[in-house]
């Protein structure tokens, strides 16, 4: 597996997205690949992975390293047309959801997950309340000594970035209601991770 080359705050739960890879995975998609990071990293776990990216840019930078079992497409995953339905024994997506309406991103990530399949997202959410708060104010020792530690934070030039316009308990809610028997985690550095698996007979 390649050294990471930069950190932020989604590459810190790459180890978390890798470790939810079933063993045998054959298929793997990464939905919003950026760069490619994540896409090279699942290539030791996976037989094949796609990444999918609406950036032009994004997708010019990942094939500038590219595996032979990895392959990176330029396509909106929210276009039913883009990519095969129920194709991948793996789907991740990190900070990829809260760039559009929540149940419809989730609607078109279920539908690319094969029958037996996971899915894991990374996500991100605005504190509401008090406890919000305190919890992510919790992080931020953590989040700067990271950094200092790995060269500071960065993203890869021209990664599109955006807010996102739900709050913690909203994602929550909306999580178990679109994924049942989802396992939804709130993290340290101001992410959430579900994981899902889609049955042999079929998703939400």
């Amino acid at each position: 597996m390649e050294d990471d080359p930069y950190w932020n705050h989604n590459v810190h739960y790459h180890r978390a997205v890798l470790a939810a890879v079933p063993d045998g995975c054959r298929t793997a998609l990464d939905v919003g690949c950026g760069d490619g990071l994540l896409a090279r990293k699942l290539a030791t776990r996976a037989a094949t992975v796609t990444g999918v990216d609406r950036s032009a840019e994004m997708i010019r930078q990942a094939r500038t390293r590219q595996p032979g079992n990895v392959s990176f497409v330029q396509a909106d995953y929210l276009d039913g047309a883009a990519l095969p339905e129920e194709a991948y024994g793996f789907v991740s997506a990190v900070a990829v959801v809260h760039h559009a309406p929540f149940e419809d991103a989730i609607s078109a990530l279920t539908r690319l997950v094969a029958p037996g399949g996971r899915l894991v997202v990374v996500g991100l959410a605005y504190n509401r309340t008090l406890l919000d708060w305190l919890i992510s104010g919790c992080g931020l020792p953590a989040s700067k000594l990271h950094a200092r530690l790995r060269g500071g934070k960065r993203a890869p030039v021209g990664m599109p970035m955006e807010d996102s316009a739900m709050h913690w308990a909203q994602v929550r809610a909306a999580a178990h209601r679109l994924l049942p028997g989802c396992h939804y985690r709130r993290r340290l550095l101001w992410r959430y991770v579900v994981v899902w698996d889609k049955t042999q007979r079929g998703g939400p």
